[in-house]
């Protein structure tokens, strides 16, 4: 191969690798089932729900479908979809979730009323993936939920209809709703010393998994009738390339690969004038 062909596959390859680099953090990414927690040393644009920073950390794509409980109405759910955030320090986790939702419910002032809502569910115990809906006597789920009408729990639950409220929570929330979108930012302790809650692993050879749920009050969404995902893995340190940078550096080498061809069949056709 000549030196100019050389030089034009290095170009186009110095292209492709320049373009996937700059893609904005997260575009479009999708969870398949892993959540990164991205690490900063500081939170302090972190801390609010609508912080600057919180535009250079990477978002998934979670997927929501019917929790499947065994309650009336239990599949008539209107939140198909939702996105999310990890950050942590050195020694507090950051999770903020958004979802579109036409109505902004945070009344609860008659029994027909309902307040949207959200949870994070976490194992107890790391380790362990307990059974999706509220986990189990023997692998137990530490839950963080909020309410629009401002409320925030930190629940105990072995199974359903287990659900006990601690009496205070570790847990601190933070909520916007604006243009048809709710915000919802959690934000804890990663060790907090207390029983039954979970410790969120610092170090990137530990993992543990999450999962989330959504309530559209005007849907009369309530208990276990809501919108639910399946568990997700948290990936501690750095984030994974998001879907579309794997496509993106695919589509690159494939444009490479082209390129190469291209110039050999001009060669042997006599196209390059040799």
């Amino acid at each position: 191969m000549k030196r100019n062909e050389l030089l034009l596959v290095a170009v186009l390859a110095a292209v492709v690798i320049g373009a996937t680099a700059v893609l904005p953090p997260g575009v479009g990414a999708q969870s398949e089932r892993g959540i990164p927690v991205e690490y900063t040393a500081t939170a302090d644009d972190l801390d609010s729900v609508t912080g600057n920073g919180w535009e250079e950390v990477q978002s998934v794509t979670v997927p929501l479908s019917s929790a499947g409980a065994d309650v009336p109405s239990a599949d008539d759910v209107t939140i198909e979809q939702m996105r999310a955030q990890a950050v942590r320090t050195d020694s507090r986790l950051y999770l903020r979730i958004s979802w579109a939702d036409p109505t902004r419910d945070t009344s609860e002032a008659s029994v027909r009323e309902f307040a949207d809502g959200a949870a994070v569910q976490l194992p107890t115990d790391g380790d362990q993936q307990p059974p999706i809906a509220m986990g189990s006597r023997e692998s137990p789920v530490n839950v963080w939920y909020w309410s629009g009408s401002g409320e925030t729990e930190e629940l105990f639950a072995g199974g359903p209809g287990t659900t006990t409220q601690f009496q205070q929570t570790t847990v601190a929330t933070e909520h916007t709703y604006a243009d048809g979108r709710w915000q919802v930012l959690f934000t804890r302790q990663l060790a907090p010393d207390e029983p039954n809650r979970t410790t969120v692993p610092s170090a990137a050879d530990e993992e543990t998994s999450v999962a989330f749920a959504v309530w559209n009050g005007s849907n009369m969404e309530v208990a276990g009738q809501k919108s639910a995902s399946q568990w997700h893995r948290v990936a501690i340190g750095p984030a994974p390339p998001a879907y579309e940078r794997v496509l993106w550096a695919v589509a690159g080498v494939a444009i490479v690969i082209t390129t190469l061809v291209t110039i050999q069949g001009i060669r042997h056709t006599g196209g390059d004038g040799s």
